[in-house]
């Protein structure tokens, strides 16, 4: 047993919880493989948010049984979200696959890895902070979620919140700078819950405090939140802090009342433009982007326009629309009729990004001819790409005037960049 390959699709937090499983089978001396056809352990670290990305697990997943006729001996297993406490279902569906794993939860295969490397993989693996990060990389800091939104089923697979101490986090966000991390985005599905759990009566804003402090460390971001979980504290300690980025993601889901309520969105369209009023009056230059459902069951076409009058009023930096589908096992599933037709979601759905797209290309022009800072995180077709502090996509080029080369490796570094070519999407400069 020499090699593995991690297949990954969904949130960040999937994208997290890949990098550390992958850490502690380097740390057992498993190397990646490209294809799953070149590795001894296939892990498939799955997504049920929406259906769509349900389906693409069960394809791949069907795509893995000729690997268990040529490699009898891989070891196969799957993770992430479609896996909740009870698997004889899935096992049933998919009999090739050796194990199944609640997100988080790496012991059973390390258990057997370690078997069949004779190896005591407790004594072996330590943090699991990914042993070759890119400049930019995620840190789950709390797991689960204890809100039951009625269009949800994370609460059911990834379970009550818990929440990891300030020490632990912080040590692993030291490890991460030493091996050249430039930037951290800590995790949860609701992050801004973060320390609630706990008896030591820390929360986000006191762990702010202390990533602050990490040597190397240029930024810090935060996602996803929850209106009501979102205080005053913690926005104080975004605008104070210098490494903390002025911005914010918190969905709303609906700007409807009656809707917020069928959700079980314990906050009014009042209270949550409240909390957007405090956080631009708090911190200068926020961007703030959000979270909305179009077609959820009973939605009307006035509601359905009361959430488009919401994002026109707000006018967000970014929004992550999407049209419902029933996920099994939800309360909305069980409770509620999905009587708003497929053409109408679709149809709505295009509305609310057809206005979103206006909006930005407002929003972004107003960056024509400025200067911004760039985290230099890759090249892609000659030109550099990177974020600035309020998570805006950039390409850029490299002047020849510039201090540094064409050919300069800009990997991890902050970069002034003048902005000449705006869009919605993204935008485009030059070194300045």
């Amino acid at each position: 047993m020499q090699t593995y390959h991690i297949w990954t699709i969904g949130c960040q937090m999937n994208t997290a919880d890949s990098e550390r499983l992958g850490s502690a089978l380097e740390q057992l001396g498993l190397t990646a493989a490209a294809r799953p056809a070149d590795a001894d352990v296939v892990v498939l670290n799955s997504c049920v948010v929406r259906q769509s990305a349900e389906d693409k697990v069960t394809g791949t997943l069907n795509l893995t049984q000729p690997l268990r006729k040529k490699r009898p001996d891989a070891v196969l297993a799957l993770t992430g979200c479609m896996v909740g406490p009870r698997t004889e279902e899935l096992q049933k569906r998919f009999p090739h696959v050796d194990l199944f794993l609640r997100p988080q939860q790496f012991e059973p295969l390390l258990d057997l890895v370690g078997e069949r490397l004779g190896l005591d993989w407790q004594g072996c693996v330590g943090s699991l902070a990914p042993q070759q990060p890119d400049v930019a990389t995620y840190v789950p800091i709390i797991h689960g979620c204890d809100l039951m939104c009625t269009f949800c089923i994370i609460p059911y697979r990834r379970g009550r919140q818990v929440s990891r101490s300030v020490d632990d986090i912080t040590h692993e966000v030291g490890l991460l700078a030493a091996r050249g991390v430039r930037e951290v985005t800590v995790l949860g599905q609701t992050v801004d819950a973060y320390g609630h759990d706990r008896d030591e009566g820390h929360d986000l804003a006191d762990l702010f405090e202390r990533l602050n402090d990490v040597d190397g460390l240029d930024r810090i971001r935060f996602l996803t939140s929850h209106p009501s979980y979102m205080s005053s504290r913690i926005i104080k300690s975004v605008a104070d802090l210098p490494k903390v980025c002025e911005h914010i993601n918190l969905p709303v889901q609906s700007g409807d009342d009656d809707v917020l309520q069928r959700m079980r969105r314990p906050y009014t369209t009042t209270e949550y433009r409240d909390i957007i009023s405090e956080i631009r009056d708090t911190i200068p230059d926020v961007t703030i982007s959000t979270d909305i459902i179009v077609g959820f069951p009973g939605e009307t076409e006035e509601q359905y326009e009361n959430t488009l009058r919401l994002v026109d009023d707000l006018r967000f930096d970014k929004v992550h629309g999407a049209a419902y589908s029933t996920r099994p096992g939800t309360i909305a599933a069980r409770t509620m009729d999905d009587d708003v037709p497929q053409e109408e979601k679709q149809r709505r759905l295009k509305g609310l990004e057809a206005l979103q797209e206006s909006i930005l290309t407002g929003i972004n022009s107003s960056y024509f001819d400025e200067t911004v800072e760039v985290l230099a995180e890759n090249r892609k077709r000659g030109s550099w790409t990177g974020r600035t502090r309020g998570n805006k996509l950039v390409y850029f080029d490299i002047e020849e005037a510039a201090a540094f080369s064409a050919d300069s490796d800009l990997t991890g570094q902050l970069v002034d960049v003048r902005i000449t070519r705006t869009g919605p999407w993204s935008l485009a400069g030059v070194t300045a």
